[in-house]
């Protein structure tokens, strides 16, 4: 059974991706885009190595007590996990959607990976190109991939003006954490 190392998790919230999600933040990032919002998360050093059977503990806790909708994989790069086609497909086995943001163009991922999630939102964070119109999305470069209908009657999500958020999660054995829009 894989492992994976985990900056932290967010068992509820409604920042990252449309309805209640669970956010996982990977640790590891081998693009380390200038101006990236999470440059803690660069470092590919162990923070919280977590196996595939307690993670999947997580989400269906998470799904039973909060009523989550799916789950948003970011980071750092997700997709340097090893086996994170296969946690995806689990979850999607627990009636969950996955949502995986990666700074790797979709044409740089793996077969297996592609085809286990609902949504990929790709390309690498350009600083030089920001995009306010879109919620969640970094600059102008980064695409909205539809890899199976579950999310395509939320496009409209990712367009529509939405009040700033912060989201701030004192619970979890992870620590303090916030996530949400950037305040200027």
């Amino acid at each position: 059974m894989p492992n994976f190392n985990i900056a932290c998790i967010n068992q509820c919230t409604e920042s990252e991706g449309p309805g209640k999600r669970l956010a996982i933040w990977f640790q590891g990032c081998d693009k380390q885009c200038e101006g990236c919002c999470n440059p803690q998360l660069f470092d590919i050093k162990p923070v919280h190595i977590i196996s595939l059977g307690a993670l999947l503990h997580i989400i269906a806790e998470a799904k039973e007590r909060f009523g989550i909708e799916g789950v948003s994989f970011l980071g750092g790069e997700p997709v340097l996990q090893q086996g994170l086609s296969g946690l995806s497909k689990k979850i999607k086995a627990m009636g969950l959607g996955v949502i995986l943001f990666t700074g790797k163009m979709l044409e740089e991922l793996d077969g297996q990976l592609k085809v286990s999630v609902d949504l990929i939102i790709d390309g690498g964070f350009e600083s030089d190109k920001p995009d306010n119109k879109r919620n969640l999305i970094g600059s102008v470069n980064q695409r909205l991939i539809f890899i199976t209908d579950r999310y395509r009657a939320f496009e409209e999500w990712f367009f529509t003006p939405r009040p700033k958020r912060i989201e701030i999660n004192t619970s979890g054995e992870l620590g303090l954490f916030i996530t949400g829009d950037k305040i200027m």
